[in-house]
């Protein structure tokens, strides 16, 4: 029988090198105390050895514990995972943040939670006790959660708030809402189209009144009016077909429509055809998201794409910043969303 390859560890990186196990955890640590022979010395019996350090081996200084805490919505990650409708939100926060960490020699883990659950603090108290993470990084509705983020500044563990911008502790970033949705607007307003409706998501989501205010703002700078084109989903699929046929069959129907998500994107489609309007014929329609779903409609969706990746990864760098003492102001730090125009977008009949 065939005799198991024992595991190098640190004691072994230790011993080749001559130095001690603190010397080896400073140098895997990066820290700046360390002679560069040493660190050169250090580095060459680990490469000699294959050794790869572990999270114990990155704890021995005692000062950090190399993870990085994401906390997404547990009801609304449960019920598209269960509806195997897809999680993109949680795949890019995954490539984002992991490799980042990567980067970084942390690592990342998502843990859900239900910001609107009693228990949210005990639930959260107890993964920060058995993770010890070095940050969080919270997602919304938990951005602007105050029990989640007075837990966190109590503890005095930094934090980052994606789609937030409100004072709350940590370091906001937002992915400009706002200025995506004028830039959704402003895409309609070229092609022609003068009624454009929007479907907003609930209002528990900061961004969902930041996507309204920029869709408003747009449409009055063109001197027009949205009244009666305002309908509200809870981003799910049945709220989108309640509000997309709200729009749809109002004496002023839009000719445009610009739907808060995906899911509720793909409610307004079902809709449109159940009352015989063509897309992009008799209604332009643009999303926001770009989950590979809206790649595969017909015709695939014009859509404001959401860098979740790179909000993320620029969260976790912010986040291991911070444990150094570098933390940023507290100003919202912005990485943009952009417009990818595809097929469901064209004048409509009347234009000209």
């Amino acid at each position: 029988m065939a005799r198991r390859k024992q595991a190098v560890t640190i004691k072994h990186v230790a011993a080749e090198a001559g130095v001690s196990l603190q010397t080896v955890s400073r140098v895997i640590n990066n820290e700046t105390s360390v002679r560069p022979e040493m660190k050169v010395r250090v580095q060459a019996a680990i490469d000699k050895l294959g050794y790869v350090p572990s999270i114990a081996a990155q704890r021995m200084s005692g000062s950090r514990s190399y993870i990085i805490l994401a906390l997404n919505d547990r009801d609304r990650t449960i019920a598209d995972w269960r509806a195997r409708q897809g999680t993109d939100w949680v795949d890019q926060m995954l490539l984002g943040g992991m490799l980042s960490c990567a980067e970084h020699g942390y690592r990342l883990i998502i843990e859900l939670v239900d910001t609107h659950n009693d228990h949210v603090e005990r639930e959260l108290a107890a993964a920060i006790a058995a993770l010890q993470p070095d940050g969080v990084i919270l997602t919304p509705p938990h951005s602007d959660n105050p029990l989640i983020t007075g837990l966190l500044t109590h503890r005095q563990i930094p934090f980052a708030r994606i789609g937030s911008r409100s004072d709350g502790g940590g370091i906001p970033l937002t992915m400009d809402d706002e200025g995506a949705a004028q830039q959704a607007t402003r895409h309609l307003l070229g092609l022609g189209h003068r009624s454009i409706g929007f479907i907003a998501g609930p209002a528990d989501y900061q961004l969902s009144s930041w996507r309204v205010d920029g869709w408003r703002a747009t449409m009055d700078k063109a001197g027009l009016t949205t009244e009666g084109l305002l309908a509200v989903g809870d981003f799910s699929y049945a709220s989108g077909e309640l509000a997309a046929r709200a729009l749809l069959t109002h004496p002023e129907k839009p000719t445009a429509i610009i739907v808060s998500n995906d899911q509720m994107a793909l409610a307004t489609i079902e809709v449109a055809h159940a009352l015989g309007l063509s897309i992009p014929a008799d209604l332009s329609l643009v999303c926001f998201d770009n989950t590979p779903l809206v790649r595969f409609t017909r015709p695939p969706l014009t859509a404001i794409d959401q860098p979740v990746a790179e909000i993320t990864a620029r969260a976790v760098e912010l986040l291991i910043s911070a444990q150094r003492g570098e933390l940023p102001a507290p100003v919202p730090v912005v990485v943009p969303a952009s417009l990818v125009v595809r097929e469901s977008t064209a004048a409509p009949r009347n234009a000209g």
